[in-house]
């Protein structure tokens, strides 16, 4: 039996699939196998929603950074954005819509 993951990683892990990001994304920045990851999907039966128009990019900041970014006007405009601590830092993920 492997080691018991906490239960905040899981729901971390399982947030992140949704907002878009990989697998290995996920891996890479939580510290957890994907494969772990990928057999949490399957046994909590997450779907994600399926959209052509958007596409999400993520970010890694510490606090004082996180306060620039959202002090800048033209970062406000025309996506949506959501933040989640990570540790000691946070995690911005925005939704951008993809040019034609």
């Amino acid at each position: 039996m492997g080691k018991q993951i906490d239960a905040y990683y899981v729901n971390k892990a399982l947030q992140l699939y949704l907002e878009g990001l990989s697998y290995r994304e996920i891996e890479r920045i939580l510290g957890i196998s994907h494969v772990s990851i990928m057999n949490w999907v399957k046994k909590y039966n997450i779907k994600r929603p399926y959209s052509f128009e958007y596409h999400s990019t993520y970010k890694i900041l510490n606090a004082v950074e996180l306060a620039k970014y959202f002090s800048e006007v033209n970062n406000l405009e025309g996506a949506g954005v959501i933040v989640t601590e990570l540790g000691d830092k946070y995690m911005l993920i925005k939704w951008e819509r993809f040019k034609e």
